[in-house]
């Protein structure tokens, strides 16, 4: 069987809605399990009800819920222009229902919880599978009774075990040649039945959590664009479709924000050892690329990804010098506030670090300045050059460096491992560096590595 997951633009209206529909029948001999996101738009729009009840202006907020129950009605009414099935029909005025109550319990109480934004969210992944099932005639499973999740209302962790034995148990069942099953992306449950989300993106970590679970041979991840792209096309319009990646490869892309994978979506599928696909909806037989452990495509450079804002954390402290131990006690400090880091460069008595740009910064830095002073760089953004043979490849750096000769780097990263070269620049420098970069290694590229 093969699992495939749609994006918000593939089931954006019912024209969308009918080409996933044909892609799937087309897929009906693998049993497909179609997961599918919300449509375009509708997760921000139901955040903003929310907030907007939370506010106390609930007639702002139901005038919102009015829009999204009426946009989705329509897509139901254009598949089926004799009337709805009255299941849909039941299904649709029940979640809309659920989301007039949910949003009139938050106006009341003038509180918005993670838990409660996590309810309101997944009305629309709800809303879009009911209508697809009904056109594709296709079952339709709950995802919250097979994605078992811990407590962290707005970015959830699976509980692995549970979820697989869960899968066995309402999915499998309804899985087979001739047969779809429609289910939703983002969405699970705790024990005890509340709803969770699994943080913006989750759609393509349910599917490879799916796939991973019934043992599927390919996990397809429909969208916009034909593949991963050597660089983000809105950026460098001369980006290409790339055919292979490894996974290792693909981590790092959607670490460092190729906007395509959800970082978390590359793990359950290389430890199952299932290629991931990813594929544009309205070119299906347009070329796509394949992500797989096997690949190893040589390349010294494969594509350029970049993530910001992001905030640069310098700490210095003569302490460090000659000092064991300094740098646990510094990591401590992140660890207690639970803020990640990303890219580290150290010095005799300093080491810069990134950060989120929304990462929780008083309370860490309060306690960081007990024992070292901090400077912080705001609005920033991490470029990553990504390549298997990237290390391996004399003149890689120096074309880096020459394309990026009008521009100020302020920090680099490589070393870590042997195919990310990462530079931190300042935000508005980093549209001109991927072009220069995009240019320089992608346009002309870089020679094989000398044996």
């Amino acid at each position: 069987m093969i699992v495939m997951k749609f994006g918000g633009s593939s089931v954006a209206d019912a024209a969308c809605m009918r080409e996933v529909a044909a892609l799937a029948t087309e897929a009906l001999a693998n049993g497909p399990l179609v997961v599918l996101s919300a449509t375009a738009k509708t997760t921000d729009t139901l955040f903003e009800a929310a907030r907007r009840a939370e506010a106390g202006d609930l007639d702002a907020a139901l005038e919102l819920h009015r829009g999204i129950i009426q946009r989705h009605r329509g897509i139901a009414e254009d598949l089926f222009p004799a009337g709805l099935p009255g299941e849909l029909d039941l299904a649709l005025a029940a979640l809309g229902a659920e989301l007039d109550l949910l949003l009139r319990g938050v106006a009341l109480l003038r509180e918005l919880s993670a838990r409660s934004m996590d309810a309101v969210a997944s009305i629309g992944e709800r809303l879009s599978t009911r209508i697809l099932a009904a056109h594709l005639g296709a079952a339709w499973v709950d995802a919250r009774t097979v994605v078992r999740t811990d407590d962290r209302h707005g970015s959830a962790l699976p509980h692995f075990k549970e979820l697989n034995s869960l899968a066995a148990q309402h999915l499998a069942p309804f899985l087979g040649p001739g047969r779809a099953v429609v289910t939703q992306g983002y969405i699970g449950a705790t024990a005890s039945g509340h709803t969770t989300t699994l943080g913006r993106g989750g759609s393509d970590y349910s599917a490879a959590l799916f796939g991973a679970a019934l043992g599927a041979t390919d996990i397809q991840i429909w969208t916009d664009v034909e593949g991963v792209l050597t660089c983000d096309p809105r950026v460098v319009p001369e980006a290409q479709p790339i055919a292979e990646l490894s996974f290792m490869e693909a981590a790092e892309l959607a670490a460092f924000g190729a906007k395509v994978l959800h970082p978390a979506t590359i793990q359950p599928a290389v430890e199952a050892g299932i290629p991931v696909t990813v594929r544009h909806t309205r070119r299906p037989h347009g070329r796509f690329t394949t992500i797989t452990a096997e690949v190893r495509t040589g390349r010294p450079v494969t594509a350029l990804a970049a993530r910001g804002p992001i905030t640069v954390l310098t700490v210095s402290s003569a302490h460090m010098l000659n000092q064991s131990g300094f740098l646990a006690s510094l990591f401590q400090v992140f660890a207690r506030h639970r803020i990640s880091v990303d890219l580290i460069a150290t010095a005799e008595v300093s080491v810069s670090l990134t950060v989120d740009a929304d990462a929780p910064l008083d309370a860490l830095l309060e306690d960081l300045s007990a024992f070292a002073t901090v400077g912080v760089a705001r609005d920033r953004t991490i470029i990553a050059i990504v390549g298997e043979r990237l290390k391996l490849t004399p003149g890689v750096t120096g074309r880096c460096f020459g394309a990026l000769r009008e521009i100020n780097i302020e920090m680099i990263s490589m070393g870590a491992n042997e195919i990310n070269l990462s530079f931190v620049v300042r935000q508005e420098d980093a549209k001109p560096a991927l072009r220069a970069l995009h240019a320089a290694l992608m346009e002309r590229p870089v020679g094989e590595a000398q044996p």
